[in-house]
């Protein structure tokens, strides 16, 4: 009788678990791993009441190719796309109800060395490092472009696809190259992108001058996936932008500028183009390399992966307050914020190999760290995307 009640009282705990996961976070990490020397995908669930993370015991699973340095989800929560740079491709997962991912597709991203994406509902865009031109390679690089591919949603017999990559008309292929108006011959090295609305930004730097040079390429996106540059685009953004993020009011655009150790910040005209905001640049630590602004609370938070913590803000109108500097896992690489509560913060460990978290306040921005953090990933994470628990 004691063994049953002692597995009576195990199941309902466990049983209990399942039912306090808030969240799936996937960690894509870099280090070549199995057979086919492919990076992995480390997957956790965040406890609701504590901010707990663990791994699913499906976790990890290989990232579909070499090397993965980005990913998303799409708005609806049901794919994770990643992009595996060494080898130019799109990996597309399906993603279950618990939390486990199934390899659905895997397509070339219409560029080189893909960096970066982000999804509407019915778009997706992917940042290559170099347009797919014959003249264009590592050692003679060319800029940069973005792509834009239509989701296909998904119907009670097929999961959600992709369609082919939209035209652009300017040059009858299917990119935007991202090139300086003033200098269309110097290499515009992309490193992020973010959406607002019905605006796309792309961070970059000028990597022909002596010292980097930063911008932020904005366009408009129409409905049928068409790039149309902002008036004055791209707009001056420091030396190194490498990391974007959009506040929830779509009004406000941050970026971590890693050489200066700042963060600038923006403010969005309803035609897409940027202001900086008063007080901007605003000072980081050293090597910030990620930042995201909080979609439902008036705070934003950076990844100082020199200094190996993480600074919170608190944002009026826009304008960045200092709250505190919290320590993380070794070089934070990529940060998040929790897609159901916005709660929970977490950084990607590169150096450290591990993923850190915290409960964040509504109401000042402060961060307690959560229980069993930091807790580890496969070898060199590289970056963090979640969904809410179904």
């Amino acid at each position: 009788m004691l063994v049953s009640a002692a597995g009576l009282l195990a199941a309902g705990l466990i049983s209990a678990c399942g039912t306090l996961t808030t969240d799936f976070v996937f960690v894509t990490s870099a280090k070549a791993a199995g057979t086919n020397n492919y990076g992995e995908i480390n997957i956790f669930e965040i406890n609701s009441e504590s901010g707990a993370m663990r791994q699913i015991p499906a976790s990890p699973v290989p990232s579909g190719g070499r090397n993965p340095v980005a990913e998303a989800v799409s708005t609806d929560a049901t794919t994770l796309f990643v992009l595996n740079e060494d080898d130019n491709t799109l990996a597309q997962f399906v993603i279950g109800s618990d939390g486990k991912l199934y390899p659905y597709a895997t397509i070339n991203t219409p560029g080189i060395e893909p960096i970066a994406l982000t999804t509407s509902s019915s778009m997706l865009f992917v940042v290559d490092t170099f347009q797919p031109l014959p003249s264009c390679t590592a050692v003679s690089p060319c800029s940069g472009s973005v792509s834009v591919l239509p989701l296909i949603p998904a119907t009670s017999s097929a999961s959600m696809g992709l369609g082919s990559p939209v035209t652009n008309p300017a040059n009858a292929s299917t990119y935007w190259p991202l090139t300086l108006p003033s200098a269309p011959t110097d290499v515009m090295v992309p490193t992020a992108v973010t959406l607002s609305g019905s605006n796309l930004f792309v961070s970059a730097y000028d990597a022909s001058t002596s010292s980097k040079i930063g911008y932020i390429f904005a366009f408009t996106v129409g409905s049928t996936g068409a790039l149309t540059a902002v008036a004055n685009s791209p707009f001056a953004a420091g030396s190194q932008p490498v990391s974007v993020s959009a506040d929830g009011t779509g009004k406000y655009l941050y970026a971590a500028d890693f050489t200066a150790n700042k963060v600038l910040g923006y403010s969005i005209s309803a035609t897409g183009a940027l202001t900086a905001l008063s007080g901007s640049p605003y000072a980081a630590g050293n090597g910030p390399s990620a930042v995201v602004a909080d979609p439902s609370y008036g705070f934003v938070y950076v990844a100082n992966s020199t200094d190996s913590n993480v600074t919170a803000y608190s944002a009026s109108s826009g304008v960045l307050t200092r709250v505190a500097t919290y320590a993380s896992g070794v070089d934070p690489v990529a940060i998040g914020i929790d897609p159901s509560t916005h709660h929970f913060v977490y950084t990607a460990n590169f150096l450290g190999s591990n993923i850190s978290d915290w409960q964040l306040s509504s109401t000042d921005g402060t961060l307690v760290v959560a229980q069993g953090s930091p807790n580890g990933t496969n070898a060199n994470p590289t970056a963090v995307a979640a969904v809410p628990h179904k």
